[in-house]
């Protein structure tokens, strides 16, 4: 038995598809903004609050180990429902929330350590959704892309351990934006460009000493789509060290609009 910790985005799905296939047992703890999967008789609703429900429920259903997938938002904190070890829990994940994302999720990995439960990569159900390093599409970045590239790298790299960020959008050497709390959707947004088409580049990246069981940075056709709209010539992904959904919709969109898709 293997407990799925659940927020939103596909992912979850893709991964409960194959557990499904596989007729693997689960159970799913729900921590979705919209309580996905609430039609799932082996899925509890329940919020980051409710520790002491979690654990029980998972001891209770012999699950020793647990999996993360899909985007679990930074809660309310002063709005959450705390039941008794969620009030005993709750300071330690309050004050790694003031280190970004990725210390809540770690704290986290930590309180399921000290309760004999073990964290599995997300992708172990499903390796096919990573890619190696290489180019997967018809174009390759060019000697400007590739400036444009490194800089990006740069960047990600240079930024503080537990900061949020996993994007940055890089044009003509130049950073245009960095991914903020609103995701990569919003940055892409304002990075919008009515003098430059078809002309930079996204590059997504784990953040620095990322727990690369949980978190990992997700592209899909959405992101392709987007980068498209802003007026980006690529994307450029780590290779191994993300989620990449729909790949042959992403391919075959990159191709059909003259954009790239490269892994380092």
């Amino acid at each position: 038995m293997i407990g799925l910790i659940f927020g939103d985005t596909d992912f979850p799905n893709k991964i409960l598809k194959t557990i499904k296939k596989r007729k693997l047992k689960y159970i799913i703890i729900d921590l979705s903004k919209s309580k996905k999967f609430k039609r799932d008789n082996r899925s509890y609703q329940l919020s980051l609050g409710q520790f002491g429900k979690i654990i029980n429920i998972l001891k209770g259903n012999s699950c020793k180990k647990v999996l993360f997938a899909g985007k679990v938002n930074k809660p309310n904190f002063s709005k959450l429902k705390l039941d008794f070890k969620g009030i005993y829990y709750i300071p330690r994940i309050i004050k790694a929330s003031k280190l970004g994302d990725a210390a809540i999720l770690k704290e986290i990995i930590k309180i399921l350590i000290q309760n004999r439960i073990k964290t599995e990569n997300s992708l172990k159900f499903n390796p096919e959704l990573t890619l190696k390093k290489g180019n997967y599409s018809k174009i390759k970045p060019n000697n400007i892309d590739q400036l444009d590239i490194k800089k990006g790298i740069k960047t990600l790299n240079n930024l503080r351990e537990y900061n949020y960020s996993q994007a940055v959008v890089v044009r003509n050497k130049k950073i245009v934006s960095i991914e903020g709390k609103g995701g990569t959707k919003r940055m892409l947004e304002k990075s919008k460009s009515k003098k430059f088409r078809n002309h930079g580049v996204l590059v997504k990246f784990p953040k620095k000493k990322q727990d690369l069981r949980v978190d990992l940075p997700t592209i899909g056709l959405k992101t392709l789509k987007q980068s498209k709209t802003a007026g980006l010539k690529g994307i450029v992904i780590k290779g191994k060290q993300h989620v990449f959904l729909d790949k042959n919709k992403c391919i075959s969109f990159a191709n059909k609009n003259k954009m790239f898709i490269s892994v380092k």
